[in-house]
């Protein structure tokens, strides 16, 4: 993956992750694997209204950190922990090149080596 494509992501990880009711409802998800919650369940616990618990169930699935299980009438959210693992694991790496010196000096867009960078991978 190249550096430019995995900075995308990230920031998008980062935008999804920078609401306070986003995280909780990670968490409310997290520390209950066993129990099967709804959208209903959720805006209970969380206290808010159905529709903001939709949109945030939105966000969080658009960055494959949540996934749907549909038993009529009923729609279950779990967190994908494949995903949550990788996306640590990518937070891990960025934190690590955050102290590494870039041999062009940050230049990235006026890089030749831009899409093979040694310095990312």
């Amino acid at each position: 993956m190249s550096h430019l494509k995995q900075i995308t992501i990230m920031a998008n990880i980062f935008k999804a992750f920078a609401d306070p009711t986003r995280l909780r409802l990670i968490r409310l998800l997290a520390s209950n694997m066993e129990e099967k919650l709804c959208v209903v369940d959720l805006a209970k616990k969380l206290d808010i209204s159905q529709p903001a618990a939709s949109q945030h169930i939105k966000v969080l699935k658009n960055i494959n950190i949540l996934y749907a299980q549909n038993e009529r009438p009923r729609i279950y959210y779990y967190i994908n922990l494949v995903e949550f693992k990788k996306q640590k694991a990518m937070l891990d790496q960025l934190y690590e090149l955050a102290f590494k010196k870039c041999a062009q000096g940050g230049q990235c867009e006026k890089c030749p080596f831009r899409d093979e960078c040694d310095d990312v991978k």
